[in-house]
């Protein structure tokens, strides 16, 4: 049940995540990891800045963006932009 809520938050974040971060994006499953690993990035992120990991489907969902947000930038600047 686990694996399919880190899915469910991953197409959630990835969805956001391409619309906040405009271009053609890396297709939908790529999205969806990139949701995927930004809810570990965010999360890991406001571990390390004190704050807890409890606020529920909001909250998840939030700290994945701001994750997947962070990680597209930087995979963006080493990969190169992709323009639509």
């Amino acid at each position: 049940m686990a694996f399919l809520w880190w899915i469910i938050v991953g197409l959630i974040a990835g969805f956001l995540t391409g619309k906040i971060m405009k271009g053609s994006g890396f297709g939908p499953f790529m999205d969806i990891v990139i949701g995927i690993i930004g809810a570990v990035v965010g999360g890991f992120i406001m571990r390390s800045l004190g704050f807890a990991g409890q606020g529920g489907l909001l909250y998840t969902v939030l700290v994945a963006v701001v994750g997947a947000v962070l990680l597209t930038f930087l995979l963006r600047l080493v990969i190169g932009s992709r323009t639509a």
